[in-house]
């Protein structure tokens, strides 16, 4: 992984009123070009060749200028290219994912938020290890073997896939028919709930508002996730009919809806969240931004995460105009804007190593 002091000597040669905005084009790279517009910052697109063409229809969401490449390893010869432009690279779940967690962490640019955070995030067993042992949050239980399967359990491959490939399996028979062999994959106990996908930002710099031991937490957001065939196809009967008639349920995510928390529940809300900032910073020093904690509420109204996403997802797009908790903190606010406010603040106050790495 490229050294932090490596990337600070970068930054310290950067002139600090030209940065540029850079990401990826795809994910939410149109409201993290609109919000990084509002900050008045420049803004890079990189894209694979017809990708910019999208972005006409959009022009409050399209980038300043795009740097077209063949295939996004083509980031690594644009080094040269992109620190002449003071460039600042956004990830997202597609950036992260095209590139590769391990790739991603070679970038030798300066990216918003800590990488390191991708060493705990993109493995199941480490993710578990910090929720659930380090943060102390409920999350689903894991079967270990699954020829132990017996009850209904959720079947996951590592990395942000967008719900590819997971099934839902009651015994060892079915997991059979569904697991790809090839793939390193995590079994978890399937909870019976309401899916809930809660948007929070940490800051490390920010002083006003929800505190923690270093800086503040804001909840920008939650949303609900439309997922391929899933969400409608048990109208159509049972699960194993379905699958002898060659149909497999997919929870490929295809779109995304607002939601509001039962208020009642926002306390508990921030408890969990809190807690997994707290143990971030023990364990590698925080994570930096945007995060998404992947939530089941129960009749019980308890919570249970089952995954978290430490970066902006693709449910803060919604909310390009603000929700109904961006604005109560400030009207209009996308996740977007709020990290281009983040360097700008980081900038302003010349702290700029302590949310770039």
């Amino acid at each position: 992984m490229v050294s932090k002091k490596d990337i600070e000597k970068i930054l310290d040669e950067y002139d600090k009123d030209k940065l540029t905005i850079a990401t990826v084009c795809s994910h939410s790279s149109l409201q993290i070009f609109n919000g990084a517009r509002k900050e008045g910052f420049k803004t890079l697109g990189i894209a694979i060749k017809e990708r910019a063409k999208f972005y006409d229809a959009f022009p409050l969401g399209k980038p300043d200028e795009f740097l077209i490449v063949n295939s996004y390893d083509e980031i690594f010869d644009l080094k040269d290219e992109l620190l002449a432009r003071n460039a600042i690279l956004i990830p997202h779940g597609s950036f992260v994912e095209y590139l590769g967690a391990s790739r991603f962490k070679e970038l030798p640019l300066p990216t918003f938020g800590n990488r390191n955070v991708l060493e705990w995030e993109s493995d199941r067993e480490k993710e578990r290890e910090w929720l659930e042992k380090h943060a102390g949050i409920k999350m689903p239980k894991k079967i270990e073997d699954p020829r132990n399967i017996d009850r209904p359990v959720l079947v996951k491959y590592h990395g942000a896939k967008g719900g590819k490939g997971f099934f839902i399996a009651k015994n060892y028979a079915e997991f059979k028919i569904g697991i790809d062999w090839t793939k390193k994959y995590s079994i978890q106990e399937y909870i019976l709930g309401t899916r809930y996908y809660l948007h929070f930002f940490y800051s490390p710099i920010k002083e006003e508002g929800y505190k923690l031991s270093k800086g503040t937490l804001e909840m920008l957001s939650i949303d609900r996730r439309d997922e391929s065939n899933i969400d409608e196809i048990y109208k159509l009967g049972a699960q194993e009919e379905l699958k002898k008639m060659g149909i497999f349920p997919s929870f490929v995510v295809t779109g995304n809806v607002p939601v509001v928390l039962r208020e009642s529940l926002l306390p508990k809300a921030f408890e969990i969240a809190e807690k997994v900032v707290e143990s971030s910073l023990k364990l590698f020093g925080g994570m930096i931004g945007p995060f998404c904690l992947e939530s089941i509420v129960t009749d019980e109204l308890e919570f249970y995460v089952f995954e978290i996403s430490s970066r902006i997802v693709a449910g803060t797009n919604p909310f390009i105009s603000g929700s109904p908790y961006a604005d109560l903190i400030e009207p209009g606010m996308s996740t977007g804007q709020r990290i281009a406010r983040e360097i700008k603040m980081a900038r302003e106050l010349g702290r700029l190593n302590e949310v770039i790495s």
